[in-house]
């Protein structure tokens, strides 16, 4: 019998994983096939605290995991299967083998979408990005394009335009799904364009990025379109299809109590992008991995046995 099983290798699982093995609870992480996250796959991270020059992506996440291991969290490398809450003790699968927990972290995170575009992963951090927040600095005068057209896409452009001299707008369709009030702030911002009707199908350069390919879905025409880089913002997915009819959801994410990060299961906590579909960042996911390991300890404390309260109130 577990404390406390962590399902995912990413900033706020390792951030609980330190926290809960710093209070004697000796977690066991189940990190996956490939730890790390999103982070995995981002080179320069410069908005992380404590890094003035900046880290490599792998390299943040590497030390996280052995900062964890360090207090003597207990790591396995191994992708989980399924989960069963319906009953104590709480239970996670690795294939046939089941390991069972007082209390499950669950940090997960999300996945961004992709565009589908056969060489779009060779292009990765070359051109390509799907975080503005993260990487808009490096494109400094320069002229790049969003794809996308709902909030999230809005949120990129307008994010660039700290940065770049010009933000394209390229969408499937003649009209936006955002909201209208993030609409109107694209609409109202001089550095952003829109390319209606359009669709990328892929990068043109062999060793460079130098521009789209660009396809008009009414008129079936291509083109060339010259930009610096490509931010892609048609959502994100959180990894939580395991947990369908476990747990109670929204739009997908895992519902968590206000301000807490216990969910519909008693026992049973969530932190990072797995339940937060507003901030999603490395720094807020790492708060969120603090906050699901101090209310684990707490949660445990709260049912062990006999356990007299010694507190004096003044």
């Amino acid at each position: 019998m577990e404390n406390v099983i962590i399902i995912g290798g990413g900033p706020a699982g390792y951030t609980a994983g330190i926290y809960t093995a710093r209070a004697n609870l000796k977690p066991l992480i189940i990190e996956g096939a490939e730890y790390g996250g999103q982070l995995m796959t981002t080179s320069v991270i410069e908005n992380y605290p404590g890094f003035p020059e900046g880290i490599q992506g792998p390299d943040l996440m590497a030390n996280m995991r052995k900062q964890a291991e360090r207090f003597g969290a207990k790591l396995i490398s191994e992708n989980v299967t399924k989960v069963d809450f319906s009953k104590k003790p709480l239970k996670v699968f690795v294939g046939d083998k089941a390991y069972e927990g007082k209390t499950v972290i669950i940090a997960t995170g999300a996945a961004h979408r992709h565009m589908g575009f056969p060489d779009e992963k060779k292009w990765n951090n070359k051109g390509i990005s799907y975080c503005a927040t993260c990487d808009g600095y490096f494109y400094q005068n320069k002229e790049v394009a969003v794809a996308g057209g709902g909030d999230s896409a809005m949120e990129e452009a307008l994010s660039l335009t700290k940065y770049a001299k010009k933000v394209t707008v390229i969408h499937r369709r003649d009209c936006l799904r955002a909201s209208k009030y993030m609409q109107q702030r694209a609409f109202d911002n001089p550095k952003i364009e829109f390319l209606w009707d359009s669709i990328v199908e892929g990068v043109e350069g062999k060793d460079k990025f130098e521009g789209l390919k660009i396809k008009n879905v009414k008129t079936e025409k291509t083109s060339v379109f010259k930009c610096d880089g490509l931010f892609v913002a048609i959502g994100l997915d959180p990894q939580t299809s395991m947990f369908d009819g476990q747990l109670k959801m929204v739009n997908k994410y895992i519902f968590t109590e206000p301000d807490l990060t216990k969910t519909s299961v008693e026992g049973v906590f969530a932190c990072g992008d797995v339940m937060d579909w507003v901030f999603r960042q490395a720094t807020t996911s790492v708060g969120n991995g603090c906050r699901a390991a101090i209310e684990v300890e707490r949660y445990i404390q709260s049912k062990e046995p006999g356990k007299k309260d010694k507190t004096k109130v003044c």
